[in-house]
């Protein structure tokens, strides 16, 4: 659970009193998942309350990706994920570019979409 002025907002579900008042800003996500899946992107208080293990979810606030990698079929998302070694300070040592057109990143929520996926970014 990091906090700090560039980390989204994000809550254990089963600590929560009171939901955020701006909930559509917020998507729920498993704690155990992978690429994806079982994350909700479009929630409201009704689905919230249905979640019975809510030991095992979070509610993350949303980031929203810029539309930046113009495309011959329109703009494509991009999410840069990096990989830090902590020596004496960190070093990036590796990066992910993921590029996207659907809600959220990954193959699964692009398909049918053209000009999407990984690649890697050159660093100095």
């Amino acid at each position: 659970m990091l906090k700090g002025k560039y980390t989204p907002e994000c809550y254990y579900l089963n600590k929560l009193n009171d939901y955020p008042s701006n909930i559509e800003n917020f998507v729920l996500k498993p704690l155990f998942s992978f690429a994806g899946s079982g994350v909700e992107v479009d929630i409201d208080k009704l689905k919230l309350d249905s979640i019975k293990d809510r030991k095992n979810y979070i509610l993350q606030q949303k980031v929203e990706y810029a539309p930046i990698i113009d495309t011959p079929d329109g703009f494509s998302k991009v999410e840069i994920r990096m990989m830090f070694l902590w020596l004496e300070k960190p070093v990036l040592v590796n990066n992910l570019i993921r590029t996207s057109k659907g809600k959220m990143m990954g193959v699964d929520f692009n398909k049918n979409k053209t000009w999407i996926g990984s690649s890697i970014a050159y660093h100095r």
